[in-house]
């Protein structure tokens, strides 16, 4: 498992290298990370989770799931539970959050890094997702699957990314995605 570790610390500082503009979100994680249990959910103020930006094979698409808990539409990710190997936390839950089988990672290299604010349970209190996304390749012909921790699945034109969602975060996925896999 350090080895795991060791090799996310490199990814986030050539993370931080290609987007400059994000580095005190490094410095962030840098500083999470120093903790035996950031990977741990209960693990407060925060802790690591990993997801999946997946997207069709004519990067036209993105599949998105309608969070129960949560009542938005966001990318398919959740808690690494210990597990220091992000890449793998990132399409465990993409399939078991979509049903998917067929999940191609288009890099290893971190795609995305965000930090956001979940709000208190009555079980547990507000902390922070640091949330490290990965782009992920699917076919829109497999069958996707519904999970109990969603209300709905589905492909979305990134086009029209908006009506689904105002979430900064997902907008900008969009934009990097454009900007690494469209140029003209």
């Amino acid at each position: 498992m350090t080895g795991s570790r060791e090799r996310l610390l490199k990814t986030l500082e050539a993370y931080a290298v290609r987007y400059s503009a994000e580095k005190d979100r490094v410095s962030r994680y840098l500083q999470l990370l120093k903790h035996a249990d950031a990977f741990q959910r209960t693990h407060l103020p925060g802790h690591i989770t990993g997801s999946a930006f997946i997207v069709s094979s004519d990067f036209k698409q993105t599949l998105l799931v309608h969070h129960a808990k949560l009542n938005r539409w966001l990318q398919p990710g959740g808690h690494a539970d210990g597990d220091t190997d992000v890449v793998r936390v990132a399409m465990r839950e993409a399939n078991e959050e979509t049903g998917l089988k067929h999940l191609e990672i288009l890099t290893r290299d971190i795609f995305d890094l965000d930090i956001h604010p979940i709000p208190a349970r009555k079980d547990f209190p507000s902390h922070d997702h640091y949330d490290i996304r990965y782009v992920v390749n699917a076919s829109t012909e497999e069958k996707i699957v519904v999970s109990e921790e969603s209300f709905d699945v589905k492909w979305v034109p990134l086009e029209i990314l908006e009506k689904y969602s105002d979430e900064k975060s997902l907008l900008r996925m969009r934009e990097k995605l454009a900007h690494l896999y469209l140029k003209s």
